[in-house]
């Protein structure tokens, strides 16, 4: 099985006072040859956004944009007219179309407190969609010891919809767990992002933050620590 770690610490950093931002991939101020994407999978940032800021209006058009708070909460504003809170305590996920084009904002909820969330992009299986929005709510309960997915092509098993052959799975560890992901498709590749804790995934050891690419031929076996999350997102290579 071909495998690539990406450790935490060896991700982009970015710093604008307001924002602190980790990119996995090339992005912005950040540029790595070697980093440009895994497949269809383009952009994870994990930003860190002060209370009273956010990012101001501004455009997208042709990629599927997925946000995935992990403490606090954002305001989401947008041309198409949604207006939402997406809030981590609630498990909210987000997904937004830019389609043909799009403007949006996104703003921390509270005034004096951090927010950290994931933003992360896809590119879409097509171009000129129409933009397109959709939220829910993915309580840590209903991926305890278990998997959830929660983004898919055809929306299965009340996940969000994305316009890519793309599937985003979360995992929480109550004690120590042992169990396999098997692909969704075959011929695709794994993103493995720790959310939290600690994960050994094909031998290889994982801690917070860390992240492994890995090119399976249909399963991977995993061990989750106590206490520990992960994020896997499946796309076509």
């Amino acid at each position: 099985m071909q495998k690539v770690i990406h450790p935490a610490e060896k991700r982009g950093f970015v710093d604008f006072g307001w924002l602190k931002s980790h990119h996995s991939f090339s992005f912005g101020h950040w540029y790595n040859p070697e980093r440009m994407g895994v497949g269809a999978l383009r952009v994870i940032n994990d930003d860190w956004v002060e209370g009273g800021h956010g990012f101001d209006t501004h455009p997208h058009r042709d990629m599927e944009i997925v946000s995935i708070p992990l403490s606090g909460a954002l305001i989401h504003k947008d041309s198409m007219g949604h207006e939402f809170i997406l809030d981590a305590r609630k498990g909210d996920v987000q997904r937004m179309s830019a389609g043909t084009g799009v403007t949006h904002s996104e703003y921390n909820a509270s005034a004096d407190q951090r927010t950290n969330f994931l933003q992360i992009w896809v590119i879409p299986r097509e171009s000129g969609l129409s933009p397109s929005y959709e939220q829910k709510s993915f309580e840590r309960t209903s991926y305890l010891d278990q998997q959830r997915l929660i983004l898919s092509p055809d929306g299965r098993d009340n996940s969000l919809k994305i316009h890519q052959d793309a599937y985003f799975t979360l995992i929480a560890s109550s004690d120590q767990v042992e169990q396999s992901y098997r692909l969704f498709e075959a011929g695709h590749l794994l993103y493995a992002f720790v959310l939290d804790g600690s994960v050994i995934i094909d031998q290889t050891e994982l801690g917070t933050k860390d992240a492994l690419v890995l090119a399976p031929d249909a399963s991977v076996p995993f061990t989750m620590s106590k206490s520990s999350r992960m994020l896997l997102i499946e796309v076509p290579a």
